[in-house]
């Protein structure tokens, strides 16, 4: 089995269509999409329209799950929420609140977006300093809560990591599609950096003793994404996109 692992889109139209067209070139029997996929200033509807023409397997992010939990008064304090919801309509909504927390794809693989208990708890790093470190195997292993897969595939953090455990299990984080920088104030203020500006993305094949793991980079038309920011005063999200670094 040979397979695409990508996350966190976020609306990016112009990554997915180039990490697409890579994961074909890559033949890849299956794709797999581990959430946060529409939520971003750029472009949710059309992410979506891409989406459903490839046979994907996918699960909910933290940001798919508040888009379609975001109340009335939350929308109206959010100008990116609002033209989210209003760029989408309902079809792309209702297809996010159908989509799994997370998914035992077979008996060796297990898919999830954060941890397998919480979406909005970062498996692999530490952000206490502000920035991310990797957490201790004893920390991940704890935060696994007996999840006993051989491989793992995670998100969140858009940081691409490979990471073996003394269980002799192996975690992947793919990076993220769409957003290679960010800065969050929960659980405590801190920014995630990949200082590349390219689409991240993973491909996967097991060996016989193994997994065998290709972290990928695919740049793509990056002003196209920067000029859909520009539109929504996200000049954050351009710095983000076009440095992989903080503000």
């Amino acid at each position: 089995m040979k397979f695409a692992v990508l996350s966190d889109i976020h609306s990016n139209v112009f990554a997915l269509e180039a990490v697409l067209a890579d994961a074909k070139k890559h033949s890849v029997d299956l794709i797999i999409n581990l959430g946060d996929i529409l939520y971003g200033p750029i472009a949710p509807k059309a992410t979506y329209d891409l989406l459903m023409q490839h046979d994907i397997v996918t699960i909910c992010g933290n940001q798919d799950r508040q888009i379609f939990a975001a109340s009335v008064a939350e929308i109206a304090s959010n100008p990116t929420m609002k033209f989210i919801i209003d760029n989408l309509g309902e079809a792309p909504i209702k297809w996010m609140k159908s989509l799994p927390f997370d998914k035992q794809l077979n008996n060796d693989v297990y898919l999830c977006h954060g941890t397998p208990s919480d979406d909005l708890i970062y498996l692999l790093e530490n952000v206490e300093l502000g920035y991310a470190c990797l957490r201790s195997d004893s920390e991940i292993i704890k935060r696994l809560n007996g999840q006993k897969s051989t491989l793992i595939c995670c998100g969140h953090t858009h940081t691409p990591r490979t990471v073996s455990l003394t269980t002799g299990q192996v975690i992947i984080n793919p990076g993220s599609v769409g957003l290679q920088a960010y800065t969050d104030d929960e659980p405590n203020v801190h920014s995630m950096e990949n200082f590349n500006a390219m689409a991240s993305y993973a491909v996967i094949e097991k060996t016989i003793n193994s997994w065998n793991v290709e972290h990928i980079n695919v740049p793509y038309d990056i002003e196209l994404a920067v000029a859909e920011c520009k539109k929504r005063d996200r000049m954050d999200w351009v710095h983000f996109l076009t440095t992989g670094r903080k503000v």
